[in-house]
């Protein structure tokens, strides 16, 4: 049996074979998402996008791409009113950027009801788990989970699928001078430099310091112990709450639901809460409250 549609045959060529693309619907527990073509001119970009930079050679191939075999899957976008176009990108810009350089005039997105904080979130899970971000992009990214759509530095780990050191580590970068950040991001300091002077109190003369007599990791971290320490190392990692206000939680928490309640901070903000209960009724009475 033929195959009536060949690989190489761009999507101008399936469109011409098969007719015009129908929308699509797909029903959600929520809301109808529809898949359908949209004008590339009523479409605009969000201003939350994690990613600053798109590289000229990526885009150029994926646009190449494009022309060949068409958009392979759709972009997610959402319906706005106080912009000058009706649709906004919520994850896809690179897709989007690359079907205007490959000359196409629509692209097939899925249209999604979401309001901006989680149209923001939406946009920073989905470059973190699935582009590759520039140092200071991605460690920006996971700073905006924490601080915009509160996620703890456990949570984001989780997440993405790295460790909470990893985060961690990643998060010293937001706490450079914009001039550092910058070195980092044009690829004159490496990551691994920036983060290892991101504790000391003066990282933008070792930063020149550093690419003028070409250290190593390992020279930088030497350089680092014998230099002053920064006030706020840990900018991102706020105190524990005092005892006093975790008294008064533990008793607004046993005021609202009938049992003791003990809660457990850790460094960096994450922590637990256990609830105790006397009885199997107690435990029933509890699970209804927490239900409701």
């Amino acid at each position: 049996m033929s195959n009536k549609f060949g690989l190489g045959r761009g999507l101008a060529d399936l469109q011409a074979a098969r007719g015009t693309i129908p929308d699509i619907s797909i029903l959600t527990p929520t809301e109808r998402v529809v898949v359908r073509q949209i004008p590339l001119a009523q479409i605009g970009a969000n201003p939350d996008q994690p990613r600053k930079t798109f590289s000229d050679a990526e885009l150029s191939d994926l646009a190449a791409s494009i022309r060949e075999k068409g958009v392979l899957q759709p972009i997610l976008l959402r319906s706005v009113s106080d912009r000058p176009y009706p649709y906004e990108i919520v994850a896809g810009e690179r897709r989007y950027r690359a079907s205007k350089l490959a000359g196409l005039n629509e692209i097939p997105a899925l249209v999604k009801t979401l309001d901006d904080s989680n149209a923001r979130e939406i946009a920073l899970i989905e470059n973190v788990q699935r582009e590759n971000l520039n140092p200071i992009e991605e460690a920006n990214a996971y700073k905006n989970l924490m601080e915009c759509c509160d996620y703890e530095l456990a949570d984001v780990a989780r997440l993405i699928g790295k460790s909470d050191s990893y985060i961690r580590n990643m998060l010293r970068l937001t706490s450079l001078p914009d001039s550092v950040q910058n070195l980092v991001e044009q690829g004159e300091l490496s990551a691994s430099h920036a983060r290892t002077i991101a504790v000391a109190e003066n990282p933008e003369d070792l930063a020149h310091k550093i690419i003028a007599e070409h250290l190593s990791v390992a020279d930088t971290g030497a350089l680092v112990k014998s230099a002053p320490r920064a006030k706020t190392t840990r900018a991102h990692v706020q105190k524990t709450i005092d005892a006093a206000t975790v008294r008064d939680i533990e008793s607004k928490i046993k005021s609202a639901l009938g049992v003791s309640a003990r809660l457990t901070e850790r460094r960096g903000g994450a922590g637990q809460i256990t609830l105790s209960f006397t009885s199997r009724p107690q435990l029933f009475e509890l699970v209804e409250k927490l239900s409701k």
